[in-house]
């Protein structure tokens, strides 16, 4: 596992392959790193799954509301139409390239719409840059961020089997 220089702004994601460990750009997008602690300290990312995951581009994930397969009535059919019930947030576009490894805010055509959801670059994907944020960046794991099935959604959609914030753990 990386070093944990901030453990209050590291993000500590179990998958079924091992730890993936994102440290947050409090300093570039604040309104978006203090959400992730928020739903992370909740536990509202435990058990939530990868609705889409493409190949090549990224691996999407974190809608609180449709998206955990332990909850009752789940279906993947309507993970990633929902977020979580704080405000949707405004962008916080920065300069910051979309590199492989680094976490975005997945949102609809509305560049404040914003939520809970996020995806993984699976490799540089800087026709995205300026257009979405970026709040994080994958210091140790990724190679278990290039395991997650593939799929929109995935047959059998992986899950963030737990969420933690590292100053927590």
């Amino acid at each position: 596992m990386a070093e944990i220089n901030d453990p209050e702004n590291t993000i500590i994601v179990t998958l079924k392959d091992g730890e993936v460990v994102i440290a947050l750009l409090a300093d570039v997008a604040p309104k978006h790193a203090e959400r992730m602690k928020a739903l992370a300290r909740a536990g509202a990312y435990d058990g939530v799954v990868f609705h889409r995951v493409i190949e090549g581009f990224m691996a999407q994930t974190g809608d609180v509301e449709n998206g955990n397969a332990d909850k009752p009535g789940y279906s993947i059919r309507r993970a990633g139409t929902g977020g979580s019930e704080l405000p949707d947030l405004p962008a916080e576009f920065s300069k910051l390239p979309h590199d492989r490894g680094t976490l975005g805010a997945a949102r609809s055509s509305n560049p404040n719409s914003a939520n809970s959801q996020f995806f993984i670059n699976f490799k540089d994907n800087h026709f995205l840059n300026g257009q979405y944020t970026v709040y994080g960046r994958v210091i140790s794991g990724m190679e278990f961020v290039d395991k997650i099935t593939r799929g929109e959604p995935p047959a059998t959609p992986d899950r963030m089997i737990k969420v933690r914030v590292a100053a927590d753990a």
